[in-house]
């Protein structure tokens, strides 16, 4: 029984370690990528096989004391990564003040449906109870357009992609909206929006709807394309001279590589960044859960509140974001620079996934 438990730990701290050490590969592998998104899994993994090999196993032959140092090299590697994410971590984004005034308001709520779900009505009260001045819903179909319609008519604006595939969007606004762009960067079925919607005060924000496909077996086998979606947004907002608002489902994780190549391409902010994971995915998985689903934006917002809501019977749970519009402070937050190595990953980066698409085709 004793051998037996010392090996299962053994396993797992393998199984701990190399799954910390796979994402540092230069490699877009799907089964390379996945371990992207477990990091406070396997962070906790890792820490409860230290200690119970302090306490079970022998520490002095030389395999032992080699697992027990690789395992202290992930538990201080994926602490690192997900830190930011807490809440001892500074605030990336300021608050907003308690007396914004309300034409410089802004709410957004995200909500990925999950296409077969026919719990309408979840969705619609909680967009009431919300009442945000954008509602983003993805995996839509034209079957869930018909069915939320008693809430989407309070939204005069709107960009209607209805789709089977599960990459459907909708954008409902009760803000005025302009030059509404559809487009299919790298696949014919896979839409992004671009538009500008106008807050109350008259200032325009250019906000932009992303939903790229995952790097799993079902979907894509390895990254390249859903890497170079993103980062294509991000070199297109870099030049913008408008604040800027981006919200979707990333298929990524807020610490991955590419989402750090994301920010520091556009100079967006990431609000949740000393306050917390706000995991969105997997809403019927407790144990198995990250944050997929993003909200970011430029420094001429501050934040009011966020929130991640309760479940809608999707595999994703909705997010609630609501910004201020605060020029005068902006220079109180520092977003993330893009440097000429930056800029030459992010270029490569677009580059690798073009031709990946090329190649499919």
């Amino acid at each position: 029984m004793k051998d037996a438990a010392k090996i299962t730990l053994q396993a797992l701290g393998t199984f701990a370690v190399l799954a910390t050490a796979l994402p540092l590969l230069d490699a877009q592998q799907w089964y390379v990528r996945v371990f992207d998104y477990p990091r406070m899994q396997l962070l906790v993994l890792a820490l409860l096989v230290f200690v119970l090999y302090l306490w079970r196993g022998t520490r002095h032959r030389k395999r032992d004391k080699l697992l027990l140092g690789t395992l202290a090299a992930a538990i201080v590697y994926q602490s690192i990564m997900i830190f930011p994410y807490t809440r001892p971590a500074p605030n990336q984004v300021e608050y907003a003040d308690a007396n914004a005034p309300q034409d410089a308001l802004l709410s957004i709520l995200v909500a990925n449906v999950l296409m077969d779900n026919e719990s309408y009505d979840k969705l619609i009260n909680l967009t009431q109870e919300r009442d945000p001045d954008i509602l983003l819903l993805l995996e839509s179909d034209s079957v869930w357009q018909e069915a939320v319609k008693p809430t989407t008519r309070a939204y005069p604006h709107r960009v209607e992609v209805p789709l089977s595939n599960t990459y459907g969007m909708h954008l409902y606004s009760k803000l005025p909206l302009r030059q509404q762009k559809v487009s299919y960067l790298l696949d014919d079925d896979i839409p992004s929006i671009k538009t500008y919607v106008q807050l109350r005060s008259g200032l325009w924000v250019e906000l932009h709807a992303v939903h790229p496909k995952p790097p799993v077996p079902t979907e894509d086998p390895n990254s390249k394309k859903r890497d170079a979606e993103i980062v294509m947004i991000a070199k297109d907002i870099a030049d913008s001279q408008y604040p800027v608002v981006v919200a979707g489902d990333f298929n990524d994780v807020a610490w991955s590589r590419t989402t750090k190549l994301f920010q520091k391409t556009s100079g967006l902010l990431d609000p949740r960044i000393g306050r917390g994971f706000y995991n969105t995915f997997n809403a019927k998985y407790p144990v198995l859960r990250w944050p997929l689903d993003h909200i970011f934006h430029s420094d001429h917002f501050k934040l009011v509140s966020i929130d991640r809501l309760p479940d809608i019977d999707s595999d994703h749970f909705p997010i609630y974001i609501q910004l201020s519009f605060a020029p005068e402070n902006k220079y109180e937050q520092e977003g993330p620079k893009a440097d000429e190595a930056t800029k030459k990953e992010a270029a490569e980066t677009i580059t690798e996934g073009k031709e990946e698409a090329v190649k499919e085709k």
